[in-house]
């Protein structure tokens, strides 16, 4: 009997409505393997992202977005040496330092987020991993927040299992530990910490009854590969990371990645795509980057899964499309935000 490739099996069979049941089987699945990630990535451009908007309606309103609103309430001085991060204290950016901000101001951007149309307000800190000694004043800010009427999201960095237990008992709805790249690559982005770090704060997470938010990026110089490999990592998780942020790189000047070559956003739209397959139910989110990517790059990325953005002007320190810009994209494209 001829064997047919997953490709053959997308190309054949995948875009016939009654054979919907069958691709929902091969969804739910934790057992990816290179080889057929890699056919995904080299299917024809037209059918992979039909490919993915058809797994997309299956699970999701598709012309729903999620709406969150990211705020850096601890800015810069952080000991990584994350290529890429502008709040790294290897680097000079010219980044303004902050100490950890009063919950009066979180407070007031919360409920600005709010006004706006944001359902989740997330907060994220420039440290290495959460202190003992902050966890009280973490856990207090989680509260009032939440008294907004918000979901929340934390970025602290490494988390033990005491603290992932604390911050949910909380209230924390989301805790975001991107692990940003393929195991290989990531030795060339970051060197004071290694991969299974990002993988043990992850399970500590899952363990503790908090939703994992984790992701990657994109364009850092990675191969094709590496962003199979990524999201290799992610989907074969024990359970799927209810939210998983796509973030295409954003060059600062004064990180070692300032000059390197931008990745073609085709090429993106396609790790969009893949990642829609891979994690059917999950929330993908067009993170960082959108500053750089026209409205029809971002219409594309919609057609072949994200369904969540960030609004606002910053993204912890790096720009961000302007809320107006994204309403009036949402009108033109006929889509709603999720409340």
């Amino acid at each position: 009997m001829k064997q047919i490739s997953q490709k053959e099996k997308f190309t054949e069979e995948g875009f016939q409505e009654d054979n919907l049941n069958q691709i929902n089987k091969f969804t739910q699945r934790h057992d990816w393997q290179l080889e057929e990630v890699q056919e995904l990535f080299d299917m024809p451009f037209n059918d992979l992202i039909f490919k993915a908007a058809q797994i997309h309606r299956q699970f999701h309103d598709a012309n729903k977005i999620q709406i969150s609103t990211l705020l850096s309430i601890k800015t810069g001085s952080c000991p990584e040496n994350c290529k890429y991060c502008p709040q790294s204290a290897h680097y000079n950016t010219g980044l303004e330092k902050e100490s950890l901000m009063s919950i009066d101001k979180i407070l007031i951007a919360a409920r600005a987020a709010k006004e706006s149309g944001a359902s989740r307000f997330c907060m994220g800190a420039a440290w290495r991993n959460l202190h003992d000694r902050d966890v009280g004043n973490i856990c207090n800010i989680i509260k009032e927040v939440k008294e907004v009427g918000l979901e929340t999201c934390m970025t602290l960095g490494m988390l033990t299992k005491k603290q992932s237990q604390q911050l949910k008992e909380s209230g924390l709805d989301y805790y975001n530990h991107n692990i940003d790249s393929s195991e290989e690559f990531y030795s060339n982005i970051i060197t004071t910490r290694n991969f299974q770090d990002r993988l043990d704060t992850l399970k500590n997470v899952r363990d503790s009854g908090l939703n994992v938010c984790s992701g990657g990026i994109v364009g850092m110089g990675e191969m094709v590969q590496d962003r199979a490999k990524m999201l290799i990592i992610l989907a074969n998780l024990e359970k799927h990371p209810e939210s998983v942020p796509i973030n295409m790189l954003v060059k600062v000047k004064g990180t070692p990645l300032d000059h390197i070559q931008d990745i073609d956003q085709f090429d993106f739209i396609k790790t969009i795509a893949v990642a829609r397959i891979m994690m059917p139910q999950s929330v993908v989110r067009l993170s960082a980057g959108r500053e750089e990517m026209n409205e029809q790059t971002q219409a594309l990325c919609f057609f072949a899964g994200a369904n969540s953005i960030f609004y606002g002007e910053k993204l912890l320190t790096t720009n961000n499309p302007e809320v107006k810009q994204d309403q009036k994209l949402f009108q033109k494209l006929g889509l709603l935000s999720i409340n």
